[in-house]
């Protein structure tokens, strides 16, 4: 039976991540906190007034750097604190405090892409890959078998998932595809799985590539595809050792 590794959110979309060992979902919604803010770079066309396609901002696709961001959130006084190795700590509020965040990510981005210009928040919209909100899921399995075949490590922190999962065999999750799951207090239905990009070949501790996971799912499975796109169809509360299982 599937189990729950570890939970992650994404405050920032491609901005780091941070842990938790328990969160309330809500039907229809992201994880809490879950990409409630993404940075659109200078030739976005995207406005704030609604959700967006991923291609209107900045993420580590095009800035492989930004993938050794981590990220720990204060909900209550409404403030994100971003760490890099290379660059200090950052402690700020993402809502009012646009230009103290683009100086610090200014050295992250590569002169040749469009730089970051500012920060955007759809007010009851955490700010997906998908038009519909979304929580990701991927097994643990799968990437340590990816890896063997590469015949390197890979850490889950490349794929950006919300929900990791143990105790199922490599693979075993893509029959999830179209079901509905029972995942501790809530209920998920799965509704594709994740087209991957660019981001999984760096490395989330240097933020360097160093693995061409996609020629590695290409040459071995004949897709690029890791992971599962799922939507809460009924609220509760999922914690880290909770069980995940097919209900249909």
């Amino acid at each position: 039976m599937a189990r729950v590794a570890a939970l992650w959110r994404h405050p920032i979309k491609a901005h780091g991540c941070e842990s938790l060992q328990s969160v309330t979902l809500a039907a229809g919604q992201t994880m809490p906190w879950d990409r409630r803010w993404a940075v659109a770079h200078e030739a976005a066309r995207a406005d704030g007034s609604a959700w967006a396609p991923c291609a209107n901002f900045s993420r580590g696709a095009k800035a492989a750097a930004l993938m050794a961001i981590t990220a720990r959130s204060d909900t209550a006084a409404g403030t994100v604190t971003l760490s890099h190795p290379d660059r200090p700590d950052l402690t700020f509020d993402p809502d009012r405090e646009e230009a103290v965040f683009l100086d610090w990510v200014r050295p992250l981005m590569p002169e040749e892409r469009a730089q970051s210009a500012r920060i955007l928040r759809v007010e009851g919209r955490g700010m997906t890959d998908t038009e519909f909100p979304s929580l990701s899921l991927v097994n643990l399995a799968s990437g340590e078998d990816l890896g063997r075949r590469m015949g390197q490590v890979l850490s889950p922190l490349r794929w950006r998932a919300n929900i990791h999962l143990e105790g199922l065999e490599p693979w075993a999750e893509r029959e999830w595809i179209g079901r509905r799951l029972r995942a501790g207090g809530a209920e998920l239905t799965v509704r594709e799985a994740i087209g991957r990009c660019l981001a999984t070949a760096a490395n989330p501790e240097t933020g360097k590539r160093d693995a061409d996971t996609l020629g590695a799912l290409k040459n071995e499975f004949g897709h690029t595809e890791f992971g599962l796109y799922a939507e809460v169809t009924s609220g509760g509360v999922l914690a880290v050792g909770d069980t995940v299982e097919p209900l249909t």
